[in-house]
């Protein structure tokens, strides 16, 4: 998969290179990061990449020039999908990693600086993506999320795929509890049935943590999951 990211802090982006299984998936051939800085589009003899809102206002804002040039540089594969990272976008979820991973052999992030961008750079983006409902200082972190949540995804980077299905998130219901040894940790003891060796019944208890951990901790996540059952 092809990952190209337009940004003006790109240096932000080199730690994913090496962090573990993700870094190895890029030096591996699984995916590749290409960065793209608006300000070497620049036209002006400053480069200058923002500029005052019509109609006043506290801050600067992006200019739309130099981001559209910026992508219109980005060779485009086939199926390809253009992401804005912004705080009024859609919420991200992991059928969105799922989605994007399996659906397209190219994303290309808009990541946003100062104090917002022209209206305008909307147009470029297929999707308008949000990791929360919160306001930072620019994308490149809410990328650097999405990179890490799809390249993950992606055929060969996570050893055994059996975890990916069995994870929080990938049936909506939260995971169950993990234990290790020792079996008795300070008089916090490993549950019974994960030692008993009966393998339906330790399926039928993971089963019923998630139900429970996630009606505990994620209520909408698990009136979601009731609904889908319903159905």
């Amino acid at each position: 998969m092809r990952l190209d990211v337009v940004s003006l802090a790109p240096e932000a982006f080199a730690p994913l290179l090496g962090l573990g299984v993700i870094g190895r998936a890029f030096s591996a051939g699984r995916a590749e990061l290409h960065l793209h800085n608006p300000r070497d589009f620049a036209t002006d003899r400053y480069r200058k990449v923002d500029d005052e809102p019509y109609g006043g206002g506290a801050g600067m804002v992006l200019k739309p020039e130099p981001v559209y040039a910026a992508v219109e540089s980005i060779p485009a594969l086939p199926k390809r999908r253009v992401l804005l990272m912004s705080p009024q976008g859609k919420p991200l979820e992991q059928a969105d990693f799922r989605r994007w991973a399996s659906s397209y052999d190219q994303l290309v992030f808009l990541c946003g600086h100062y104090e917002g961008f022209d209206e305008r750079i909307r147009a470029l983006a297929h999707e308008e993506v949000s990791i929360g409902d919160f306001v930072l200082t620019g994308g490149e972190l809410p990328a650097m999320t999405i990179i890490n949540g799809v390249v993950r995804l992606l055929p060969g980077t996570v050893g055994t795929e059996a975890c990916l299905e069995e994870e929080s998130h990938s049936a909506l219901l939260l995971e169950h509890p993990h234990y290790t040894r020792p079996a008795d940790f300070r008089g916090m003891t490993v549950p019974d049935v994960l030692r008993s060796g009966d393998h339906g019944a330790i399926a039928r208890w993971r089963s019923q943590q998630q139900k429970e951990r996630t009606q505990q901790r994620r209520p909408d996540l698990y009136e979601r999951w009731q609904a889908q059952q319903q159905e």
